[in-house]
This record gives structure tokens, sequence and C-alpha cells, in this order.
């Protein structure tokens, strides 16, 4: 694995992030005082740059697959920066020692927004909407705007992060692949991706090869739990037409009915109706989504 690793490294002579030393992570972490998360990739901790700036650095635990996870980061976001998407400041791969040191996001991910968790303001629609148009950008940049196509796979609430202003930028590049950008259509060995968010495509092999539509897909499901505010499965709504959002909203557009807002201003829930059309498309119908 860690061949594999130095090998990818000394083949890239396009990379923009800086190689740290296991030392200097350390030093940034200060002994990794700070943890800010932890996920099955290992944990992520806040450290401080010689320059002065925060960065959130993710040590990673022990690979699954042979070190693809950290070669897809650095392969992806190394060598790219667009607004909407998190930047890759530098990384460590000394043998078994691997981090990933990225720009700080001060507002954490969008999930905690959307779930309504304990002590969390909640978002303003604006700021939804804001949001919603942003990640587009962002994923619209991974597959157009780079000179390869970037298919990120794991487009979801937990992988938007939001800065000190609340603009969005689409992380963790773990399972991301790259095709050159005449290739419409690539083929995968394996599914990858969150159950909930991922395409069809992306689990039935029957269904075809794998094209940029499965993060289409995905950003529709996004989108669905940004504009009614809860998770788009939820064993535990008031009515059973209810447990699946994406059909119950369907089945109240296709009966012309209003969705439920509550007190809203006419200004909100034309925005909100914009994001629920939008992720009906993404969903139902991902090829005529530009």
């Amino acid at each position: 694995m860690f061949d594999n690793i130095e090998g990818f490294l000394q083949g890239q002579n396009n990379l923009m992030p800086i190689r740290y030393s296991y030392f200097e992570i350390q030093k940034m972490t200060r002994g990794f005082k700070e943890k800010l998360g932890e996920g099955g990739y290992g944990c992520v901790y806040k450290g401080m740059l010689r320059s002065g700036y925060a960065a959130a650095i993710k040590v990673l635990g022990k690979s699954k697959a042979n070190g693809q996870e950290f070669i897809n980061e650095v392969a992806t976001i190394g060598r790219i920066h667009h607004v909407n998407v998190v930047r890759l400041i530098g990384f460590c791969a000394t043998r078994s020692k691997r981090a990933l040191v990225y720009e700080f996001m001060p507002n954490g991910s969008l999930e905690k927004y959307l779930f309504s968790q304990e002590g969390i303001i909640p978002l303003s629609c604006k700021q939804m909407y804001d949001i919603s148009r942003g990640v587009a950008r962002g994923i619209e940049y991974l597959h157009r705007g780079c000179d390869m196509q970037i298919l990120h796979f794991d487009i979801k609430p937990h992988n938007i992060l939001l800065d000190e202003n609340f603009n969005p930028k689409v992380s963790d590049f773990g399972l991301a692949k790259l095709y050159p950008t005449d290739n419409s259509m690539v083929s995968l060995t394996a599914a990858r991706g969150t159950m909930g968010y991922m395409a069809p495509e992306l689990f039935y092999k029957n269904i075809g090869h794998i094209s940029y539509k499965a993060d289409v897909y995905s950003y529709g499901m996004l989108l669905m739990e940004m504009a009614g505010r809860r998770r788009n499965l939820n064993a535990f709504a008031d009515h059973t037409s209810q447990i699946y959002f994406p059909l119950w909203i369907y089945d109240q557009f296709k009966e012309g009915k209003e969705i439920e807002m509550g007190e809203a201003t006419e200004q909100e829930r034309e925005m909100v109706r914009k994001m629920v059309i939008t992720a009906l498309w993404c969903i139902m119908n991902p090829a005529i989504v530009p």
C-alpha cells in the first residue's frame, strides 16, 4: 500500500498541495489536541498553519482499499480550485502515517443544520436556497470545468461544508473517480456511495454504465432534504404516505397541492417550490438537468 501511494505521488507533477512531514502535522495540531470529528476514515483535528490560518487536518486510519481513498482525494482536489469545492492545502504520506490538510470550515457540515440538532440555529429559507445553488455550481465545475471529468459518487449533507459566511463547499473525495471529459459513460467494478443518495445504476448493474447523472441524482436527493428539512426516509412520519418524502412530494405536486410551510412569505414558498421541482428532475430524469 505504501509503495502504491509513494509511486502515485512521485508520478504527479501537477499537484498544488504542500507535502508535510508527520512531525509538522503533529506540530500544527498541537499534538492532536482539538478533535473536530471522527468517521470510518479516521479523525479530523483543528490545526494552525504557519501563516496563522486555521486548517482541518484529517488523519487517516487503516486503509480498506490499498490506500486508494488517499490517492483519490489527492488526485482530485489536489489539482483543482473552485469557490464551491473544499481546498486541499497539503498532505502527509510517511509510510503508515497519512493525513490531509484542508482549509478550515467554521460552520461545519450542512447535515447539522438540516436535521434540527439541539443548540443549532436553523438556516433561513434564503440561506438554504443560496447553499443549494452553490453546491450545484461546485458539482458542475467537477463535471465540466476541469481538464478531467471528476465524478464524486458521495454527494450528501455530511459532505457539504460551510464557511464563515455559509458558502457551501463540496468535500470528501475518497470515492471520487477521474475520467476524460469526452467519456460520457464509464464502468465501475463495485457500488460506491451512501444508501439513500446512490443512483439506482450504482447498485443495479443491469441498468447500464455510470455517468455524471449519478451525481445529479445524489444532488436531487440532497436538494429534497434541504427543501423539506427532513430526511427523505423517515419511518416516524406523521402519515404513512410521508415515510418516503420524495414520493409524497411528487404526489402533492401531481395533485396540484401546495407544500405546507407554516408561516412563510410568498418569496420563500417560491424558493422551496423551485428546489423541489429541480430535485424531482434530478431524481426522476437526471439526463435533462444541465
